[in-house]
């Protein structure tokens, strides 16, 4: 906390620090005689009315009365990496963006509109798959990538992506991020008060290559630049489509990962994705059958990835993660991955239907 020459605490931001990353403290709730205070630490994303709104590095939003500062301070915009290869966010965006290619995109401004569908209402399910509500494949191909300035009023943008989506007969979505330096907690504040809902957070890790690789042998893991009838058996979206096929197929240079199931004709005991694009290698897909978890598979079919990687000129890796998913996590981080930053999906909110026979403006 910031603290004067005579040893008092000070409050040393106003509204016109909107958009830094600052450290306060505030006064809760007192007990026992005793004051209580709370240190927040974030983005300051609006100061209006006399109450600060704080994103933290996880996409939370927390509301401070103005009038419970104690202290606070402006601080620098991300801490400082202690391990890892180092990366910037819009580096790290871009190369996720490029292994989960859409089937199309334009640009508005900077921000690039992306959508994985077919043609028609629905997108076209392979053989004996039921058609499903047309959504598109993955939200990481069927969302705006916002990195710079749409060249239009923020209203104007919004209104533009859902025009672009609403031709397609998908919902509108926006995928930002927070918790690094150069991510949008401005934009998600913007979006939350335009009524834009949240519907997924996940975080993107980061690592170093080699010490993947060195993990284990992984001799009886399978590569392959395709995803065959097998390895689709085993990944976890149950009816994947051509145009999911396409996704998952698109990429710098796509690798997939298979260990061969106990008996003949059944799934994968684990599979994997691999994603090779300049120094870096994308990790996706990987899944174990729930009866062989703990035997050490998925850790093989990573480092036969990562040795491809390698091979291929990669030095660092990067992986997107859920945060309920414990499991992965843990893996993740025995491999020498750290979280980087954190992305969320926000999906525009239901216009209201006109009154019937009126003209809708």
């Amino acid at each position: 906390m910031e603290i004067s020459a005579t040893g008092r605490l000070e409050v040393r931001i106003t509204p016109a620090d909107v958009g830094k990353r600052v450290s306060v403290r505030r006064l809760g709730e007192t007990g026992a005689g005793l004051e209580k205070f709370t240190d927040t630490v974030g983005v300051l994303t609006s100061w209006d009315g006399g109450v600060l709104m704080i994103t933290r590095r996880d996409g939370e939003r927390v509301s401070i009365p103005e009038s419970s500062l104690v202290a606070g301070k402006v601080v620098p915009a991300a801490p400082a990496r202690r391990r890892g290869p180092a990366a910037t966010y819009p580096e790290l965006a871009h190369a996720a963006a490029r292994a989960w290619q859409p089937v199309e995109s334009e640009r508005l401004g900077e921000w690039e509109l992306r959508a994985a569908v077919g043609a028609g209402p629905r997108e076209a399910p392979r053989a004996g798959v039921a058609a499903g509500p047309r959504e598109g494949f993955t939200r990481r191909a069927n969302s705006v990538l916002p990195l710079g300035d749409p060249g239009l009023p923020l209203d104007a943008a919004l209104a533009a992506v859902r025009r672009w989506y609403g031709e397609r007969g998908l919902p509108a979505r926006v995928q930002t991020a927070t918790g690094a330096e150069g991510t949008q907690e401005l934009l998600c504040s913007e979006l939350e008060r335009r009524g834009w809902v949240r519907e997924v957070t996940a975080e993107v890790w980061t690592g170093a290559l080699a010490p993947v690789a060195d993990r284990a042998e992984g001799a009886g893991v399978v590569l392959s630049r395709s995803a065959d009838e097998a390895w689709l058996a085993r990944y976890q979206r149950k009816g994947v489509s051509e145009v999911a096929l396409r996704v998952l197929s698109g990429g710098p240079s796509v690798w997939f990962a298979s260990v061969p199931g106990a008996g003949g004709g059944e799934p994968p005991a684990a599979i994997g994705r691999c994603v090779v694009d300049g120094r870096w290698a994308g990790f996706a897909a990987v899944e174990v059958d729930p009866g062989r978890r703990r035997q050490g598979l998925a850790t093989e079919v990573m480092a036969a990835l990562a040795r491809r990687a390698l091979d291929e000129g990669a030095s660092a890796a990067w992986l997107q993660v859920e945060t309920e998913n414990e499991a992965g996590r843990a893996l993740y981080a025995a491999l020498g991955f750290t979280p980087h930053h954190a992305y969320h999906h926000y999906r525009a909110p239901e216009e209201p239907e006109a009154p019937s026979g009126a003209e809708r403006l």
